[in-house]
């Protein structure tokens, strides 16, 4: 299976007073079984980003100088496992690009569908893409868009994406998360002290002592930036698509997903019958095989 990464943001509104990039540095830590080909970190101080990435683990990757340069109120990492393109060095994660209102970057966790359609696209916009994944191919839809607003900027790029996507963006003065309407993979919001936070499973929470505030939901867009926090439905969603292999592969046993547990929902179905409320299965027990086996869609 080569279809899981690992993604993690944090937003400081008051720079100097938190060490974003080592938090970071642990929460990928944390999501090291998402992903073991590459790592990176890309930090804002409000006016300029700075990236370090490199294949390898994220203990491999990064030591305690290389975190030292990485200063900044506002950071976003990612652990790479491949769903599309080479395990090389212009794969790993994030990318860094500029766009019409400034410089971004981006984390991305999924796989789309239609990269064809929208390489074409880019094409006859003259952009070429530089690695072989779809993760630029998204950069590169918002480079080219015109619009110098970020979130509306990502929403019209979005609208153009087929296929599954949770993503981590960060410019010099927002942090911004959003998921496919379908919601495939998993994004957690969460809140450390007075500092919000993304990442792909609760345990990177775990690690650094933040609290979890709830699910993405599919479709939306969440931005923080100094004024706070606001969420937008950007993409219209017909039904929820989880996919099965979060729950049987991709996840750590101590993360919770919809407020649901791993651990409880792998082992204790096999232990007895057990009601999984979330799924949406009514008052009907399903052992633990019958369970994972029927699993596809829920909503």
């Amino acid at each position: 299976m080569h279809e899981e990464c690992g993604v993690f943001g944090i937003f400081n509104k008051e720079e100097g007073s938190l060490d974003v990039a080592k938090l970071t540095y642990f929460a990928l830590y944390a999501l090291q079984h998402r992903g073991q080909e590459s790592a990176g970190i890309a930090v804002s101080d409000g006016e300029k980003l700075l990236i370090y990435k490199d294949l390898g683990l994220v203990s491999e990757v990064f030591d305690e100088e290389k975190l030292k340069t990485l200063q900044g109120n506002c950071a976003i990492g990612h652990v790479r496992y491949s769903t599309a393109g080479a395990n090389i060095w212009e794969n790993s994660q994030p990318l860094l690009k500029n766009y019409n209102g400034g410089t971004f970057s981006l984390a991305h966790n999924g796989n789309l569908v239609n990269q064809t359609e929208l390489k074409e696209k880019l094409k006859e916009k003259g952009i070429q893409n530089y690695s072989s994944t779809d993760s630029e191919i998204i950069c590169n839809l918002i480079k080219a868009t015109p619009e110098e607003n970020i979130e509306k900027n990502i929403e019209i790029v979005a609208a153009q994406l087929k296929g599954a996507f949770s993503l981590v963006i960060m410019t010099e003065d927002k942090l911004i998360g959003l998921k496919d309407p379908f919601g495939f993979h998993p994004l957690a919001l969460g809140k450390l002290e007075d500092y919000y936070v993304f990442a792909s499973e609760t345990c990177a929470f775990n690690l650094i002592g933040a609290e979890f505030i709830r699910e993405i939901e599919p479709g939306e867009m969440v931005v923080i930036d100094k004024e706070g926090i606001k969420s937008t439905k950007i993409l219209p969603n017909k039904r929820k698509a989880l996919c099965i292999f979060e729950f049987v592969y991709f996840a750590r046993p101590d993360s919770d997903i919809y407020g649901e547990n791993i651990f409880n929902l792998f082992f204790f179905p096999f232990l007895n019958y057990h009601y999984h409320p979330f799924l949406g299965f009514g008052k009907h027990n399903f052992k633990g095989i019958h369970f994972f086996f029927s699993l596809g869609y829920f909503g």
